[in-house]
């Protein structure tokens, strides 16, 4: 077992005049505990790597992490989670609307055995232009996945092995309690307070960011509803064209034989070929997408599940 206890990820990029009332307040919500902090560079262009740096050398609680360029806040996270060492692992922005004196609520809730912990922003301290597109992005994604969650983005707080084995494609952090519950997670919600930003601007532009999370939540909606297994869902829609393609044909066939009516040149002849050929189409899609989806899954060998509990450890 690790002993380290609670790892916190944070991902900056171009937060100078942030990073060290972050540290500050982090290592004094912390002073008691066994944790490490892992702040990931998102390839900076002011000094927050120089100031990183400098804290790193006088710490060694403090991990700084830099990638070579600017690679977008889920690669961060991806880079922060696969060096952790603790049992909890906290996910917190890094510009002080998360409190780090609220830590610790997300670590005792984890403590219950919860897979993942999300804290939820009741008095969300957000322009009305972020928050009616992130209530209605969130409406959409338990839709899609049946996960309950209200605040899907934001303050989470995960176990160790979990947040080291969970892959995060772009974009993809602001889906972790959705990606949880698909794996057969837990997850759960409690209360935490928000602030304004601490300082700077945000990195966010509106319009992009809720394009970029439509198209997110649909993919999530389509490995959710083929599960994983793009067979099932292009496989269906194929059979249904077919079915329909076939259905037609038949009718086609019984009027010309009993009504004299020419097949060739009516439209519902065309008609039906183009679902006969849509079938095939499908079909042909969804095979190959299989292939590719067997192909991706062997080269991550990541695990679609979550054991519970096993015998061997208990």
């Amino acid at each position: 077992m690790s002993s380290i206890e609670i790892s916190v990820v944070t991902p900056m990029f171009n937060e100078e005049d942030c990073v060290l009332e972050f540290y500050n307040r982090v290592t004094e919500s912390l002073k008691d505990q066994s944790y490490e902090l892992i702040i990931v560079d998102d390839g900076s262009t002011d000094k927050t790597k120089e100031i990183l740096l400098d804290l790193s050398k006088k710490d060694n609680r403090l991990r700084y992490l830099s990638l070579a360029r600017n690679r977008g806040q889920s690669y961060a996270v991806y880079c922060g989670f696969q060096h952790t060492k603790g049992e909890h692992v906290i996910m917190m922005d890094g510009d002080l609307q998360n409190l780090p004196e609220d830590i610790m609520v997300l670590v005792e809730k984890s403590r219950e055995g919860y897979s993942l912990v999300s804290g939820f922003r009741s008095n969300r301290k957000d322009a009305d232009s972020r928050k009616l597109p992130s209530k209605l992005a969130n409406l959409l994604i338990r839709k899609a996945t049946g996960c309950e969650v209200r605040d899907m983005g934001g303050f989470k707080c995960l176990k160790g092995n979990l947040a080291r084995e969970i892959r995060i494609r772009n974009g993809y952090h602001r889906l972790l309690p959705a990606l949880v519950h698909t794996m057969g997670g837990s997850t759960v919600e409690v209360g935490v307070r928000h602030d304004a930003r601490h300082a700077g601007v945000s990195k966010y532009g509106t319009l992009s960011r809720a394009i970029d999370v439509f198209f997110d939540i649909l993919m999530l909606w389509f490995q959710n509803t083929s599960k994983n297994r793009p067979l099932y869902l292009f496989g269906k829609i194929s059979v249904l064209f077919l079915s329909l393609s076939a259905f037609i044909f038949l009718w086609l066939i019984f009027e010309r034989q009993f009504h004299g009516i020419d097949m060739g040149t009516r439209p519902l002849f065309m008609i039906d070929i183009i679902f006969f050929l849509t079938g095939l189409g499908t079909m042909a899609t969804a095979l190959i997408t299989e292939q590719i989806s067997d192909i991706q899954n062997g080269i991550d060998d990541r695990k679609p599940y979550i054991v519970g509990y096993d015998s061997y450890k208990n």
